[in-house]
C-alpha cells in the first residue's frame, strides 16, 4: 500500500456541445465531443493518522471541507470500500474554478483513481466511472480521458481516436458563469445544434478542418448573452490565426484551434496582455497510451 500518491488531473473542453432537450428529472440531454487538455491540477494523496479526510489547497479560498469533490470522492471509496486509515489531500489548482473546464470534476476523478491505486483495490475503470458520475455528470469522462463523445447526461462515453494534431488556445475571463444558471435559462428550442455526428466522422479520418467547422455550443448564446466579450473573444482568436473558436462547457472558458504551435502562442500571448484575463495558455489535447489504437 501506497503511504503517499500524486496525481495529474487534466482540464477538458468541449469540441462540440449540443443540448437536445431538458428531462423531466431536470438534467439536460446532451450530445458532446469533450476532450482532455494539458492543463492540470495535481493531487497529492496521503495516509494520514488521524482515521478521518482533511484537505489543503494553494487556494485561500477554495472549500475544504465535504462541500469540496474530492472531499466526496475520498469518501465515497472509504465507505463502498470499508476503508478505515484517514486520507490527506493536498489540492494544487492550476485549472481555473467555474470556467467551464471540469477541474473540480477531474480533481474528484483524479481522486477515485489515486484510492483505487493506493488501497490495490482493483477496481475496473467502469466500475469508478459509474461511482463517479453519482458525484457528477462529467466525472466518468475525467476517469476515462483523452477524446470521446458523450451522451445522455454525459455519462454514456465512447472512447474516440485522438483528434487530429493540434494546439488549443485557452482563455479565461476574469467572470465566471453558474452552470445551473445557463442550463436553466437554456432553450433547446432556439438553441445552436452543432453537428455532432459530422465532428465525430471528422475526427476517426483525421480531418482537423472538418472538425474545426464543425464545432458549436448550444449553450454559448445564454452566457453570452450576459457577457458579449465571450463573442469579442472569439473573434480576436479567429484574427489570431484560429481555425474555429467557442466557448467551452457554460463559461466562461475560450478556446480557439490551431494547426500549428507558433500562432497559437503567440495569441496566447497577445491575450496575457489585456486587462480582464485570468488565464491564456497554449496547450495540446492530451490522449492517453490507451486510446492510441
Amino acid at each position: 500500500m501506497d503511504q503517499q500518491l500524486e496525481l495529474k488531473a487534466f482540464a477538458k473542453v468541449n469540441l462540440g456541445l449540443d443540448v437536445l432537450r431538458r428531462r423531466e428529472d431536470g438534467y439536460h440531454e446532451v450530445n458532446m465531443v469533450m476532450q482532455s487538455i494539458r492543463l492540470f491540477d495535481r493531487i497529492i494523496l496521503e495516509i494520514n493518522p488521524y482515521g478521518d479526510i482533511r484537505l489543503t489547497s494553494n487556494l485561500s479560498h477554495l472549500p475544504l471541507n465535504e462541500n469540496n469533490l474530492v472531499y466526496q470522492a475520498i469518501d465515497i471509496m472509504r465507505k463502498e470500500y470499508g476503508i478505515k486509515d484517514g486520507i490527506s489531500a493536498r489540492i494544487e489548482k492550476h485549472i481555473p474554478i467555474a470556467a467551464g473546464l471540469a477541474g473540480g470534476s477531474s480533481d474528484a476523478a483524479a481522486a477515485l483513481i489515486g484510492m483505487n491505486q493506493m488501497f490495490s483495490l482493483g477496481i475496473r475503470e467502469q466500475r469508478l466511472m459509474d461511482l463517479g458520475v453519482t458525484l457528477g455528470a462529467d466525472i466518468p469522462f475525467c476517469i476515462m480521458r483523452g477524446t470521446a463523445l458523450s451522451q445522455g447526461i454525459g455519462e454514456i462515453l465512447t472512447p474516440l481516436p485522438p483528434v487530429p494534431d493540434c494546439w488549443l488556445l485557452i482563455v479565461k475571463p476574469s467572470f465566471s458563469m453558474s452552470t445551473r444558471f445557463v442550463y436553466q435559462h437554456l432553450d433547446p428550442d432556439t438553441a445552436l445544434h452543432p453537428d455532432i455526428d459530422g465532428m465525430v466522422e471528422a475526427i476517426r479520418k483525421g480531418d482537423l478542418a472538418g472538425m474545426t467547422e464543425r464545432m458549436g455550443n448550444s449553450l454559448e448564446q445564454v452566457t453570452a448573452a450576459h457577457f458579449p466579450d465571450i463573442i469579442s473573444m472569439k473573434k480576436k482568436m479567429t484574427e489570431l490565426g484560429a481555425m474555429n473558436a467557442i466557448m467551452s462547457g457554460s463559461g466562461s472558458t475560450v478556446f480557439g484551434v490551431f494547426d500549428q504551435k507558433e500562432p497559437a502562442v503567440e495569441a496566447a500571448s497577445v491575450f496575457r496582455q489585456e486587462t480582464g484575463i485570468r488565464l491564456a495558455a497554449a496547450v495540446r489535447p492530451y490522449n492517453s497510451i490507451r486510446k492510441k489504437t
